[in-house]
């Protein structure tokens, strides 16, 4: 999984959704993932699920969270991210990548999958979730809170990270 950083890091720089992630750099953005990668692997809360074209140099992704919740009858997956290169979109690897994930989800006992999706990406456009059945939310507002001070966030967290 950490063989596949570079070519993770590759997708975001090349996604418009994320546009601060290209602005980091790509020694950064490798550094950051690999960092992460490591932190997901070490519990079963988090899966990563990667697309690769012919074998060979990962072209998409899928983060998922296994979260539980007490109010449902099992818990949910929650997609955090679900990229594809722009050179590769259109060819059915995102779905599949959802239908990875959907599988996992079954195994699990979830009772539901959830994500967010920015209303101005190009999959929101395209209607990508909604033709696979996902419903959008009317009665749900999405909070964040931007956590300060933390490395991964910083524009030269790679540096910063090495020498902590």
């Amino acid at each position: 999984m950490l063989s596949d950083a570079d070519a993770i890091a590759s997708i975001l720089e090349s996604t418009s959704e994320v546009r601060s992630v290209a602005d980091r750099g790509h020694v950064a953005n490798v550094t950051i993932l690999c960092k992460n990668l490591e932190r997901g692997l070490e519990t079963e809360t988090s899966t990563v699920f990667v697309a690769a074209v012919d074998g060979d140099r990962a072209v998409g992704y899928c983060a998922v969270h296994w979260t539980p919740f007490l109010f449902l009858k099992g818990g949910e997956a929650y997609v955090t991210e679900l990229f594809v290169h722009p050179q590769h979109r259109g060819q059915g690897i995102g779905s599949k990548l959802l239908d990875q994930v959907e599988d996992e989800a079954r195994k699990r006992g979830c009772a539901r999958l959830s994500l967010l999706n920015g209303k101005e990406s190009e999959a929101y456009d395209r209607g990508f979730y909604k033709t696979r059945d996902w419903v959008e939310r009317d009665l749900m507002a999405n909070f964040i809170l931007q956590v300060k001070d933390c490395l991964l966030y910083t524009s030269d967290a790679a540096d910063e990270e090495d020498s902590v």
